[in-house]
């Protein structure tokens, strides 16, 4: 009852937005009556079309939920953008009124009106096509070391590659899972770290497209934590399907490793909010440190959501890996993260603790990447300046 009256909500917002945008670019495009019905028809087809895009995977008929979900997160990423840059077109006729009130016919308003009307559909269209291309390629490699203040000699250069937010679902399937892997593994990594939200959708339709993952190899194994997706999506079965796989889910636990004869932990956390799915799978870095030997030096915490991180610096942890964030994943949503969020991307201190917020390996809803590209985030361990 609850989903249903936030979908309710939601559509009713996304039809007002749609109005608001209508209203301000088609009365004032150059072009003729006819173009202009077109353009308000398009915009009457995208309110139906996100809406069914976003609801796709919920659909029995699996290939065509999938050409559905396509169309429908495109049309979802061309007017989120066609909605800022209307925003943006009013606030400078907003700013170019007040300049003609001081400066008469300083502007040429009319001109001014036309010109960005035309130019805002056009822009949400070029900010569409290389975002999906931003968004379809590839994960680059990016290369982090991490100083960390009294190192142990024998674990400096020790290597972490850490993956995250694949979202496995309508748009990504087994061939994009694999660039991944085969990425990740040409590496040669001690350790490989999935920090969360791997799946959109339940494990009997997408099982076949996350077996890539049982391919992944590293020195000491690949381990995983739940995120905010996965519960979305049945975790409980995605925990057995991961553990089949080979790979190593950490629920609020921790393991014991040992590189060139010195000892390291790596612990990990379910989700932040994976309490209010199941109470049993309460997030708790403290827990996932009991009866860990009190003497290793480097301990790592996997944590989907960045924001676990006052509570892993408490619990004396060396590193966090976190994701959730996609770093915003376009423009201009990468403003609004840290209203949830204490970090957005990227390789931040708290007291003791390393914080290392990873922009995502995939993307979530419309494929669609700008400012914040996807990332296989190679870690690498050195001393710090104190050590």
């Amino acid at each position: 009852m609850r989903r249903s009256s936030f979908f309710t909500r939601a559509i009713l917002i996304g039809v007002l937005m749609h109005i608001y945008v209508g209203l301000r670019l088609i009365p004032e495009l150059p072009v003729g009556t006819l173009v202009k019905v077109f353009a308000g028809c398009a915009l009457v087809l995208s309110c139906c079309l996100i809406p069914l895009g976003m609801l796709a995977r919920t659909f029995d008929l699996r290939a065509h939920a999938d050409r559905i979900a396509w169309i429908g997160l495109i049309a979802l990423g061309f007017f989120s953008s066609l909605l800022v840059f209307t925003v943006l077109r009013d606030v400078a006729l907003a700013s170019a009124l007040t300049v003609d009130a001081l400066w008469p016919r300083a502007l040429s308003l009319d001109r001014l009106r036309v010109d960005t009307a035309a130019a805002v559909p056009l822009l949400a269209v070029l900010s569409t096509a290389i975002g999906f291309v931003n968004a379809r390629r590839r994960a680059k490699v990016v290369s982090i070391d991490v100083p960390i203040d009294e190192l142990p000699a024998a674990l400096v250069g020790l290597t972490i590659v850490q993956i995250s937010d694949i979202h496995v679902g309508p748009t990504i399937k087994a061939r994009y899972v694999d660039a991944i892997v085969d990425a990740v593994n040409r590496l040669e990594p001690d350790l490989i770290a999935v920090t969360g939200d791997v799946v959109d959708g339940s494990v009997a339709k997408l099982a076949r497209h996350t077996k890539p993952l049982g391919r992944l190899t590293a020195r000491y194994g690949t381990y995983l934590v739940t995120g905010n997706h996965e519960y979305y999506s049945g975790a409980a079965q995605w925990v057995a399907e991961f553990e089949r796989l080979g790979l190593h889910v950490l629920l609020n636990e921790h393991v014991v490793l040992e590189h060139q004869g010195t000892p390291f932990i790596v612990a990990g956390v379910t989700d932040y909010s994976a309490g209010h799915f199941d109470e049993a799978h309460r997030s708790d870095p403290a827990a996932a440190l009991a009866h860990a030997p009190r003497d290793v030096r480097f301990k790592l915490l996997l944590a989907h959501q960045p924001r676990t991180a006052l509570a892993a610096a408490n619990a004396g942890y060396t590193l966090q890996l976190s994701g959730h964030t996609h770093g915003g994943q376009f423009f201009p949503w990468n403003f609004f993260v840290r209203l949830q969020q204490p970090f957005t991307a990227g390789l931040v201190k708290l007291d003791a603790l390393w914080v290392y917020t990873s922009r995502g390996t995939g993307y979530w809803g419309p494929p669609k990447r700008l400012g914040a590209p996807s990332e296989i985030t190679r870690l690498r361990l050195v001393r710090g300046a104190a050590a």
